[in-house]
């Protein structure tokens, strides 16, 4: 399959005493590019988010800290934002930016929500200025003034409720300036680079992704979304992440797609479809063989599980594992690599990377009878309790699912 990556571009936000509080997020086009390059705004801001919603995930890119976004007009009154976590996303708007009163409200709104803002290299005479009162950070580029008026602006600042953060800091004199100026915050090279962090990309397939958009839109039943996602590992891969990141708020960790959905809600999924739909690429989408072949052994494995008489809750972290457990020949990377990007209930992490519990000895078991020999199956089926009968019926059901699905 073609090997796609994303990038983004990542560069640490310090508090006084030079602690990380959070990560400024950029978009980078490769993992040779050190700005924005020939692209939009609209275009760079989309792609920052969705990167850091589904192809790497805020918990790989910024773990408990802050993410710094950049927003532009378009993206300032864009329904995606609502799909980050508010509580640790802080919305950079650049000082050009013109405080209409549709901007002005919309900006109060996503306080509301938790969201926090801040004013990129601020000052009074930009137009960014008019967004102050809902500011809870304001950036202070000291390459753009002299260091009278720099000290000037910071001590106006000071009697606003905000946290000044001084950025482009690139020298122990400048930093020097900065911390006796009292400010709370730096961002700039003396301290780090932007890091460029890539992954790769595998996009769900367009015509699954457009027919459970049009499912959600007619808020068809919970069972006919649920087997959309059955049929499509990159999809279910990527709405799990979504899920289980910081994005979703949760304190349990999820593995059912029926869960998955209800959680989020047919509006908050719809959204996140459409996401996926814009910004998705012709390049990296899966195999049809090894779709089919990651389908078949996860449908295989949850029927085991229900000869088995299991709860329906492992049946259905039977199926996840069944399907995952391609995700390394679909990415081309270690196994433990994935997981560090996705977080599932750990008995599934252990039957994925090292065939451990009832889910592993039954993933070992699905595995081993694909192959043509069949060397070890019946040891494998006496060892899980299954007869040879339940094991060739479940198999036999699985294949004219899959087929039924027309994969």
């Amino acid at each position: 399959m073609t090997s796609l990556s994303a990038f983004i571009g990542r560069q640490p936000v310090l508090n006084r005493n030079q602690q990380l509080i959070g990560y400024e997020l950029l978009f980078r086009a490769s993992d040779e590019a050190n700005a924005v390059g020939p692209h939009s705004e609209l275009q760079a801001d989309t792609q920052v988010l969705v990167n850091t919603l589904n192809n790497m995930g805020t918990s790989w890119l910024i773990g408990n800290k802050l993410a710094f976004i950049n927003v532009g007009e378009a993206m300032l009154t864009s329904d995606f934002l609502e799909l980050l976590p508010p509580r640790r996303v802080i919305l950079d708007i650049a000082p050009r930016i013109s405080p209409s009163n549709e901007l002005l409200s919309r900006a109060r709104h996503l306080r509301s929500l938790g969201f926090g803002i801040a004013l990129d290299d601020f000052s009074f005479d930009a137009q960014s200025a008019a967004f102050l009162e809902f500011a809870n950070y304001v950036k202070l580029d000291i390459q753009n003034h002299d260091a009278n008026a720099f000290q000037v602006l910071a001590a106006r600042l000071r009697s606003y409720p905000v946290i000044r953060i001084a950025e482009r800091v690139e020298s122990h004199e400048q930093y020097h300036l900065c911390k006796e100026l009292g400010l709370d915050g730096f961002q700039g090279y003396y301290f780090a680079k932007p890091e460029t962090l890539s992954a790769r990309v595998i996009h769900p397939t367009f015509s699954n992704a457009l027919e459970l958009l049009n499912l959600l839109r007619m808020d068809a039943d919970l069972r006919q979304v649920e087997q959309i996602l059955k049929r499509d590992v990159a999809l279910s891969y990527k709405l799990l992440r979504y899920v289980n990141s910081a994005a979703a708020g949760l304190n349990t960790t999820i593995s059912s797609f029926s869960h998955a959905v209800t959680v989020l809600g047919y509006q908050k999924l719809y959204r996140w479809l459409t996401l996926l739909l814009v910004t998705g690429s012709d390049d990296g989408h899966v195999p049809p063989a090894l779709q089919k072949t990651a389908v078949t052994r996860g449908r295989f494995m949850e029927l085991l599980g229900q000869e088995l008489h299991l709860p329906h809750d492992t049946c259905d972290n039977l199926f996840v594992t069944g399907m995952f457990s391609l995700l390394d020949v679909l990415f081309d990377m270690p196994m433990a690599n994935i997981m560090e990007h996705i977080q599932l209930p750990q008995s599934l992490i252990d039957a994925l990377l090292h065939h451990n519990g009832e889910m592993g000895l039954l993933l070992k078991l699905a595995t081993t009878c694909e192959h043509d020999e069949l060397d070890g199956v019946q040891a494998l089926a006496e060892k899980a309790g299954l007869s040879p009968d339940q094991l060739n019926q479940a198999h036999l059901a699985a294949l004219a699912w899959v087929e039924d699905l027309g994969l």
